[in-house]
């Protein structure tokens, strides 16, 4: 299976880029994986509600010219929460159902465009607490990484 994870920005932090880095790491032995990370687009200190939209189509537009198919969550507030050991259900789900590839897209600090959340299969929520995008992005590889352990009866979710 390929996992597509589309976050809009590089992390600026070492500790968060070497932890997605582990993580992706150690899931490069159950999945074939890739990371995009499109360019957000740059807003004022306090932008309008007009200049958000605008720049959450922008960057709409480059996270759609990432996606070539499969299943795609998006990861924004008003998603469901489901377990680790759910997620590793859909995967299994999915890869039973003959789909090859699954992308995660993490918007900018604005979320997603409307378009873009639209056009997923599922829309995810980590939590009703509020998490950096930095810490969101770890913590997204971790859970797929987990969810592909349990998959594969490894010892990492005991």
């Amino acid at each position: 299976m390929n996992i597509n994870f589309i976050a809009m920005g590089k992390l600026k932090e070492r500790y968060f880029r070497e932890a997605c880095d582990e993580y992706l790491k150690r899931l490069s032995a159950f999945a074939r994986v890739s990371e995009f990370q499109p360019t957000a687009e740059d807003l004022p200190q306090n932008p309008s509600p007009a200049q958000i939209r605008q720049a959450l189509d922008k960057e709409g537009k480059k996270i759609q010219s990432v996606i070539k198919g499969g299943f795609t969550v998006a990861l924004c507030v008003e998603g469901k929460q489901i377990t680790a050991k759910q997620l590793a259900e859909k995967f299994e789900n999915l890869a039973n159902s003959g789909v090859s590839a699954v992308n995660f897209i993490i918007g900018s600090s604005y979320g997603l465009s409307e378009d873009v959340k639209n056009e997923c299969d599922l829309r995810l929520s980590m939590s009703e607490m509020t998490f950096p995008h930095s810490l969101a992005r770890v913590m997204l590889f971790e859970q797929v990484y987990r969810a592909f352990s349990i998959m594969n009866n490894s010892k990492y979710d005991k």
